[in-house]
């Protein structure tokens, strides 16, 4: 049974719970960023949430819900490559619960740094996201711990408030990029359409070295893909997930690769215009608008900047091209 996407009602309700830690992002029309692709181009700022991306919406209302039908737990474990885990570390802080991730070995410094001073237990383990999230699973199975899955119908009622705020605030969109890690920013997205009535195209984001959603859409059922991508860790995903799939087939106009280079020439391009730091899948939302940019021609184009939690060493890197 297809997991039932947030109404307008259950946006509406989670938005009060988001912004009891925060009020609405920014969304921007840049006006270099329009130059270079020759439509108007949004750009929705998660950037500039409490942990710097989109995520800690889903974890507020995740645990709001919990809260409301009286099943916090003592312990949540959850698996990450960052963001997902800060979501999940701010609210398990502020709900008093003790809280475990598991991140794969090599993982971002500075993420698993901000994951630790929310007072995240962190454990490494694996050489990629899908061993990580396995261990995760068995370690909440042996100490009796509440596993917080990447992809779950309470994580997209907050999520859906990010996409509720810009479509509202910019309904002229003519198409969206959306860039799909474990799929929960991408049905977001599809829900907030839906929920407004909204006429815009989205368009969903994969790695170009991590093409699971690409494949599985194509195909129509889970297929499995190797992750290579050493930029994009917010998309670094091997196997999609089945539930997300059924919104997102379905529901995407289409599905847009792009490669480690292209996500770093929008990393480099975001800066120089925005002066706004991308993480890798935070770019990807950019530089798939920038590879589309001969189809959007005098059309309005909602991108997002999902996430701005890139190591400084990294990004110097990519800056330094």
């Amino acid at each position: 049974m297809p997991l039932q996407l947030p109404h307008l009602h259950d946006i509406e309700a989670a938005a009060q719970v988001v912004y009891r830690s925060f009020q609405a992002t920014p969304q921007y029309r840049w006006g270099t960023l329009s130059q270079r692709l020759g439509a108007d181009c949004w750009v929705k700022h998660e950037n500039h949430t409490p942990v710097g991306a989109f995520k800690i919406r889903g974890g507020l209302t995740y645990f709001d819900q919990l809260k409301q039908h009286g099943e916090l737990p003592q312990e949540v474990m959850s698996a990450t490559r960052g963001n997902h885990g800060q979501s999940i570390g701010w609210a398990a802080r502020a709900n008093g619960v003790a809280c475990s991730i598991v991140v794969p070995r090599g993982n971002s410094l500075e993420k698993n740094a901000a994951m630790r001073a929310l007072g995240v237990n962190l454990i490494e383990h694996g050489d990629d996201f899908q061993a990580a999230r396995e261990h995760a699973m068995h370690l909440a199975a042996e100490r009796g711990a509440h596993m917080v899955p990447s992809y779950h119908k309470d994580l997209l009622r907050g999520v859906s408030t990010y996409w509720w705020e810009f479509f509202q605030a910019v309904p002229q969109l003519n198409v969206v990029y959306v860039p799909i890690g474990q799929g929960s920013g991408a049905c977001s997205a599809i829900a907030a359409k839906l929920a407004l009535g909204h006429t815009a195209r989205i368009v969903g984001v994969v790695s170009a070295h991590a093409t699971t959603y690409a494949d599985s859409i194509a195909a129509g059922r889970v297929v499995e893909a190797p992750v290579t991508t050493a930029l994009a860790d917010g998309m670094a995903c091997r196997v999609a997930d089945p539930a997300a799939l059924e919104v997102l087939i379905p529901h995407l106009d289409h599905v847009v690769q792009v490669t480690d280079d292209e996500v770093a020439q929008a990393m480099r391009t975001l800066f120089a215009d925005t002066h706004n730091v991308a993480e890798g899948a935070g770019a990807a939302s950019f530089a798939a608008a920038w590879q589309e940019r001969d189809h959007n021609q005098g059309k309005v184009v909602g991108t997002t900047l999902c996430g701005g939690n890139v190591d400084s060493a990294t990004f110097a890197k990519v800056l330094a091209g």
